[in-house]
């Protein structure tokens, strides 16, 4: 499904991959892992709600943000990235997957841009802001030993601003005290259960900030990320926030 929104076609294409087209610019967010873009991904359980995999190589992005290495899919980036993209790549990925034999991703073949937790920086027309990611030490996503999935430091969340249009990726990250101040259109938070906030507190954030739409993604992708969408949905509606599911 392909979602309209205030001068923006947008669209989920599975796990962590976002699609933003204005009418001129193509944004992508960590594009790609676990074959959702080769048409190679799976459920490991039917009764999960994901959108389809497929062979998708449009080549057409003009930035493409990776918020963490967990994230980092070269293959991913080659299939959206256009000859003359810019890749905005939070700093230290490489050397940080020891268990996957990943290229350099300051070795691929574009502008690569290494970002921290708290910069701005403009590529083209393109505002692009990023926020501190992680899972806080003593919260709820954290391993049996108590130590964090995403520890501080490790990974950023994008707001970019698209043709006037500004969209919020959190990345993979429970909620944090700068979320609830965020200014934006578009809202796309995570929603599985053990990694990253969960539906309950998605939906309350955005209850919080308040945006025009709020288009949930990362769920589904396999059963430790199930997520009961509709409910997310029905909890964010009764707040009075637009909602909308990307599904098939």
């Amino acid at each position: 499904m392909t979602v309209r929104h205030d001068g923006l076609t947008v669209e989920w294409l599975g796990y962590a991959t976002l699609r933003l087209a204005g009418e001129e610019t193509v944004v992508y967010l960590d594009p790609g892992r676990y074959g959702v873009l080769t048409g190679a991904w799976g459920p490991d359980d039917e009764s999960l709600g994901h959108p389809p995999s497929r062979d998708y190589r449009p080549e057409d992005g003009d930035v493409v943000c990776v918020s963490h290495v967990h994230h980092y899919d070269p293959d991913g980036i080659e299939r959206v990235a256009s000859d003359d993209a810019t890749v905005l790549a939070f700093e230290g990925i490489d050397g940080r997957d020891a268990e996957r034999d990943l290229d350099p991703i300051l070795d691929l073949p574009y502008d690569v841009r290494e970002v921290g937790m708290k910069d701005q920086v403009t590529v083209g027309d393109v505002p692009v802001w990023t926020t501190p990611a992680y899972n806080e030490p003593d919260g709820p996503h954290t391993r049996p030993d108590g130590t964090p999935y995403h520890p501080e430091g490790f990974g950023c969340g994008f707001l970019v601003d698209v043709e006037g249009t500004r969209v919020f990726w959190p990345g993979d990250t429970d909620v944090l005290p700068g979320h609830r101040t965020v200014d934006v259109s578009l809202f796309c938070p995570p929603i599985g259960q053990r990694f990253t906030m969960n539906a309950n507190e998605a939906a309350a954030l955005a209850a919080t900030i308040r945006p025009d739409l709020v288009l949930p993604v990362h769920y589904n992708t396999f059963s430790t990320l199930r997520a009961d969408s509709r409910a997310f949905a029905a909890d964010v509606a009764q707040a009075g926030v637009p909602v909308v599911l990307d599904e098939e």
